[in-house]
């Protein structure tokens, strides 16, 4: 049985005045819905993208509908620390403060491990997880010196805690974002800044689509519990939830969006 979405909901305002940074934010995925929905929920938005030229048409398309005063944008690549020092600095210069920051930049691929090259297992572990790593400790760097709180969300993956073929260097990854996700989480507590994860299954998206051929999509639509794939801006909200107050005692959990905790 194929489900339909739910409908969109609307903003109420949980994230008003806040000032948040989302990596790989350009484009119709995660990323994307995120940095949307955080703006509907009235926070200040710096996107990042290691892809300038959607990053570029990204900013444009939420500046006009959302106020130039509320949107900003740099280039980032997530391996380069020049960059993220770069980016981090800019929210705090722009906007005085830093409250949110979602860390969605990842890197996927699919290849048995016989046949994974170093180079392959290196790539997709520096964008997912050292990529994580360094935006969290920019993050937090910042955060402590600041001294008011704040919190930061990571994007994880069902393929974490469960096995999955050809994905050895992604599920590497995201079950070290994960632990990585915990053990911040624990120092950053000491802080007032709170440190969570989500874990999604299935977020499909239209470039997603054309890369994924339909038996791969048929065959991993039909693990979710209501049949069809989750889209973009349902992880979204789970993403505003950690960032807002209404989860003010959560920190060091990842949150599975989809019945596929193990």
């Amino acid at each position: 049985m194929t489900g339909a979405p739910p409908p969109y909901l609307p903003g109420h305002g949980l994230l008003a005045g806040r000032t948040a940074v989302v990596t790989a934010a350009a484009g119709a995925g995660i990323g994307g819905a995120t940095a949307r929905r955080l703006l509907e929920e009235g926070a200040r938005v710096l996107l990042s993208d290691a892809h300038a030229r959607r990053l570029k048409e990204s900013e444009a398309e939420l500046a006009a509908e959302f106020g130039a005063d509320r949107v900003a944008a740099l280039p980032c690549d997530v391996t380069d620390e020049t960059q993220v020092a770069a980016l981090f600095d800019l929210a705090v210069d722009r906007h005085g403060r830093l409250d949110i920051v979602v860390n969605n930049a990842g890197l996927g691929g699919t290849a048995d491990l016989v046949d994974m090259t170093d180079a392959q297992w290196d790539k997709v572990l520096d964008v997912t997880l050292n990529g994580t790593f360094r935006c969290t400790r920019a993050a937090l760097r910042r955060m402590r010196a600041e001294g008011a709180g704040g919190v930061v969300v990571n994007n994880a993956s069902v393929v974490g805690w469960r096995a999955q073929q050809g994905q050895a260097h992604y599920a590497a990854a995201k079950a070290g974002v994960m632990a990585l996700t915990r053990c911040a989480a624990l120092e950053a507590a000491a802080y007032g800044v709170r440190v969570n994860a989500v874990s999604p299954s299935l977020a499909m998206h239209p470039h997603l689509v054309k890369v994924t051929t339909p038996e791969l999509l048929e065959e991993l639509t039909s693990r979710e519990a209501f049949g069809r794939y989750a889209e973009p801006w349902e992880v979204a909200n789970v993403i505003v939830f950690l960032a807002s107050g209404y989860s003010s005692y959560l920190t060091g959990e990842v949150l599975s969006v989809s019945s596929q905790h193990p």
